[in-house]
């Protein structure tokens, strides 16, 4: 009975497995090999494609396990309790305020004076009274002076309160002295500092190409020093006339530092200008009275006794000629002087040192005026605009003083300076005529002034031009070779 209930039994589960194999044939066809059958009719297992995926599954479940596990211990691990330290009270020095409180910096406002203005102007400026400018003209003393005659540029402090109120004022009595005045005590005080003022030393060379200036700009010469330049060699070059593309200069000169920074120009120490192949020399010297000037290297002022030009001019408009088609008159008439065209208003200076002989209106000249320099020699200047005032008739003018300005009264076409040069009386031509020379330095100044100047000022003027000669030679696509 046993025996029958297991037949049956069995057969029900073949039956359930043929029924399984027929609803999921292709399931069993692909995987038919996986069985671990060891009957005789199953083949033996074989390391296929399937077999590999699983293997390497296992083993990165394994070694993810091998991570994670201790990164989890770790993080469920409680938190150390930090050693307990013991605090100790000390005792600490008293803080004293006053001693450490930061000083107070007063807050200067700077103005820079404009073209125009007065004093007046700047402390109306700033809400300030004229009381207020007494007060601070009162304390100056004697920087007074300096705060009478004001330039555009210069610069005044202004210290003022909460209120507005002026509190103090700082301006330069001179170059190396600020003077400060305080109006926030009892009584107003005056200071004065003393400011650090240095020399430095600036050397330059440089060549024609189209004009001085522009020449000057490329060897780092600022427009200041290029006109000292410029008004050491007037009295030999007519930088309008004579300059010549190839000509050059070299110069030693002074820049002024003050505090450090950069102040303004000095002087030139020694300087050399080439023209038309001729050469100028100007070395600076102090001579036996105290005074310094610049003198020539055999010793002769630069200074000489006549300007060759009297005006800054922009063009000749007429020259001196016998036979001269007048644009007035319309008919040939002589021209005895030079017409230096240039805009109403500009000054003219004396060409020399002299005495006023003649000063008014002359027919055709319209304002003019005639210097007598010595027995024989005398200039006259006609067309003026106007004159300087206060001159007159045998007052004593100085070389370079301003005796006019330039207009077009009279029989002018336009605005110029008409220049006369007179010999005895008679007119020569300004351009060409032989000027008398300066004498030359006393033979004991003579010669410390060349052993001391000239010699090693010269020497280095030839330095210079041999390192610039050098320099040239080396340069790239130089082609002299």
């Amino acid at each position: 009975m046993a025996e029958e209930n297991f037949g049956a039994h069995h057969a029900r589960k073949q039956a359930i497995s043929r029924k399984a194999q027929r609803r999921h044939s292709r399931f069993y066809e692909r995987c038919a090999h996986w069985s671990f059958n060891r009957s005789a009719e199953v083949e033996p297992i074989h390391w296929h494609r399937e077999h590999w995926v699983l293997a390497g599954t296992a083993l990165l479940i394994t070694l993810l396990s091998g991570f994670i596990m201790p990164a989890w211990a770790s993080a469920m691990r409680p938190v150390a309790t930090p050693a307990a330290h013991a605090l100790l009270p000390l005792a600490l020095p008293k803080i004293d305020r006053v001693s450490t409180s930061m000083p107070t910096v007063d807050d200067w406002q700077a103005v820079r004076v404009q073209p125009g203005q007065t004093l007046s102007d700047i402390f109306n400026g700033r809400g300030l009274s004229m009381t207020d400018l007494q007060k601070v003209m009162d304390a100056a003393g004697d920087g007074k002076a300096a705060l009478h005659t004001i330039r555009p540029g210069e610069e005044f402090d202004f210290l003022l309160g909460n209120d507005g109120s002026l509190k103090g004022f700082r301006f330069e009595q001179d170059q190396s002295t600020r003077a400060v005045v305080r109006l926030d005590g009892d009584h107003p005080t005056l200071t004065l500092e003393q400011r650090d003022m240095d020399l430095r030393e600036q050397v330059a060379h440089g060549t024609i190409r189209s004009s001085l200036y522009a020449a000057g700009d490329q060897a780092g010469m600022n427009a200041a020093m290029v006109g000292k330049l410029a008004d050491l060699f007037k009295y030999d070059i007519d930088f309008v006339q004579d300059l010549r593309v190839g000509d050059s200069f070299t110069v030693i000169y002074d820049d002024i530092y003050r505090d450090g920074v950069r102040y303004g120009e000095g002087n030139i120490i020694a300087a050399e200008f080439i023209n038309q192949g001729k050469r100028y020399t100007a070395y600076r010297f102090k001579k036996a009275d105290g005074d310094y000037g610049w003198f020539s290297e055999d010793g002769r002022p630069i200074e000489k006794s006549f300007l060759r030009i009297p005006v800054d001019f922009t063009r000749i408009s007429s020259k001196f000629s016998t036979a001269r088609m007048h644009p007035i008159l319309g008919r040939m008439r002589a021209h005895k002087g030079v017409d230096y065209a240039a805009p109403s208003g500009t000054p003219i200076h004396a060409a020399g040192d002299g005495v006023i002989r003649y000063h008014g209106w002359e027919r055709g000249y319209g304002n003019f005026v005639v210097i007598q320099h010595n027995n024989t020699i005398s200039t006259a200047y006609g067309h003026m605009s106007r004159f300087v005032k206060g001159q007159h008739v045998g007052e004593h003018v100085r070389q370079g003083e301003v005796i006019g300005y330039v207009g077009m009264t009279g029989l002018a076409t336009g605005p110029h300076l008409h220049y006369e040069f007179r010999v005895n009386g008679v007119q020569r031509n300004p351009q060409t005529v032989t000027l008398p020379q300066p004498q030359p330095l006393p033979a004991s100044q003579l010669a410390r002034f060349k052993a001391q100047v000239v010699k090693p000022e010269l020497a280095r003027l030839r330095e210079l031009d041999a390192r610039i000669k050098l320099a040239r030679a080396s340069a790239p696509g130089n082609n002299d070779n």
